[in-house]
């Protein structure tokens, strides 16, 4: 026998990635620079220099014993305390390397979070639009999904109704941002009322209510947003962090599990974590990449490029009759479908040679998400064919 519920995951692939699959086949077809590839975010820029040299470094003069072998299973202790000391710098938190476990990406630290933290029949609060995994890894580990839906507009949580999705099954809230898919930066004022909300629960329960923080876009903002550190207004938070996207190096799938200093059970917790990434067998992130990091801590990809790709797609959209979320982080526009259907104004839009995700797979239905961090001469070849979709569905005239 199979698990069928593997098997169904397996049969069943992402929205995002079918398309993305759909664009390797028509880019063959019909030549890569007439497909307009909007669907993965796979950041097109490049790594910062430093990333190369110090990649080009350790190979030249590490042993390829120590430089390829394993290190302890939460990862490397000089590696952990390096990026501890940076994180304590930064956010003026007194972390440490025993807060940290190195993954293999976002995507392990949150399931290792969740394994750790969730008891099957418990539920975790994801605030719609989200992330279409989050609902897949909370279900993998015998979670409930309770999903909260956001605002329009500002796509920020309303306080009262998190508030209201609390109960006694609640183990814990997936806080995203900059947020895909909309690219909103919660205010420190949304994230102070939503640790007032959790603090409150906890006493109406008594228990344990924990915020992961889903930070893998944290460094990707403009026009002078800041992201808050959530540990600073809400103590049981772990936050799950991935350098994929600040670094430009996605396909290398390095990150960390931080959880907070201020943790009430922090041992308890970073044990549960330790145990989960066992179970699952994602001890030891890779050792390359982990000692590759301090050597790259407070160096970014150049977003000017994502900056100028946001401002020209938001401009344009916009003037071609789109009603577009502006985004304050990550590389997303999340645009008003003009019908109903997502899916049917995205399938429209392939006749045009334009992918872009349907937003029903992320809980919110009726837009698309465009991911903008693509090259700039891109998006300019693609304009004419957004302005032929607008006229075809009357967002202007002829």
């Amino acid at each position: 026998m199979i698990n069928d519920k593997m098997k169904l995951l397996g049969e069943e692939r992402s929205e995002i990635r079918e398309l993305f699959e759909y664009g390797i086949i028509r880019k063959s077809q019909i030549g890569e620079d007439n497909v307009y590839d909007f669907s993965l975010g796979n950041p097109s820029i490049p790594c910062p220099d430093e990333v190369t040299d110090a990649l080009t470094r350790l190979i030249e003069s590490e042993d390829p014993t120590g430089l390829h072998g394993y290190t302890s299973a939460p990862g490397d202790s000089e590696v952990r305390r390096k990026i501890a000391e940076y994180l304590t710098c930064v956010y003026g938190a007194k972390i440490s390397k025993d807060d940290l476990y190195m993954t293999v990406g976002a995507a392990a630290a949150l399931t290792a979070t969740l394994n750790a933290l969730v008891t099957p029949g418990e539920e975790v609060i994801i605030l719609a639009p989200y992330f279409p995994e989050y609902k897949v890894f909370i279900e993998a580990c015998g979670g409930v999904v309770r999903e909260v839906k956001c605002r329009e507009k500002s796509f920020e949580p309303q306080p009262s109704d998190i508030a209201d999705a609390i109960n006694e099954k609640t183990a814990a809230i997936i806080v995203n941002s900059p947020n895909n898919p909309t690219g909103a930066v919660f205010t420190k004022e949304c994230i102070a009322s939503i640790a007032e909300v959790l603090n409150e629960a906890k006493k109406r329960y008594g228990k344990d209510i924990y915020l992961i923080a889903d930070e893998p876009y944290r460094e990707l903002v403009y026009d002078s947003n800041t992201v808050p550190f959530i540990p600073s207004y809400y103590e049981d938070t772990i936050v799950c962090y991935s350098y994929s996207k600040s670094l430009s190096i996605p396909g290398e799938r390095i990150g960390y599990c931080m959880v907070s200093p201020t943790a009430k059970m922090h041992d308890e917790i970073y044990a549960a974590i330790c145990g989960a990434g066992r179970s699952l067998g994602y001890v030891c992130a890779p050792s390359l990449l982990q000692k590759l990091i301090p050597m790259c801590l407070g160096k970014f990809s150049d977003i000017e490029i994502y900056d100028r790709n946001r401002k020209l797609l938001f401009t344009k959209l916009t003037e071609y009759g789109y009603e577009v979320v502006k985004p304050q982080g990550a590389f997303y526009l999340f645009v008003k479908s003009p019908v109903s259907d997502a899916t049917t104004f995205s399938e429209a839009a392939k006749k045009h040679e334009i992918l872009v995700v349907p937003s029903d797979s992320f809980g919110y239905p009726g837009y698309v998400r465009i991911s903008y961090c693509v090259k700039t001469e891109m998006i300019e070849k693609a304009l004419p064919s957004f302005r032929r979709l607008a006229e075809e569905f009357g967002l202007i005239k002829r």
